[in-house]
């Protein structure tokens, strides 16, 4: 693996273990008052970002251009604002990062899906 494949996976895991790390936090203080923005650096940071690094390790031809690179740009922004937005939204001292991650990590998947069609049907390697 290497390249965009690399990266994405790279930090997929680096969340996974910020995410361990801080589930062990929250039990050891018995406070989950923060659970559903641990779940969402789980999910959109481990989850998605391995996942899409394992689609281009598998599809090389589509990491390449400007787009697949604008994909990463978009949803490691999409992971770094929405986590601390969803914990600023918690302690109910503002709701907008969590808002602009959303829609970061919704334009981010949106332009997977354009690249994943774009690529579909064709060889990969």
């Amino acid at each position: 693996m290497r390249g965009l494949a690399l990266y994405f996976f790279v930090l997929g895991v680096v969340a996974a273990v910020v995410g361990m790390a801080w589930g062990i936090q929250m039990s050891a203080t018995n406070n989950h008052l923060l659970s559903p923005a641990h779940a969402h650096l789980n999910l959109l940071g481990w989850v998605t970002l391995a996942l899409f690094g394992i689609y281009y390790h598998l599809c090389p031809r589509a990491a390449q251009g400007v787009l697949p690179k604008l994909h990463f740009a978009l949803a490691v922004l999409g992971v770094v604002v929405i986590v601390p937005g969803i914990v600023m939204a918690l302690r109910e001292t503002g709701e907008t990062m969590a808002k602009v991650g959303s829609i970061l990590s919704v334009a981010s998947m949106l332009l997977f899906l354009f690249i994943v069609l774009r690529n579909a049907g064709g060889d990969t390697t």
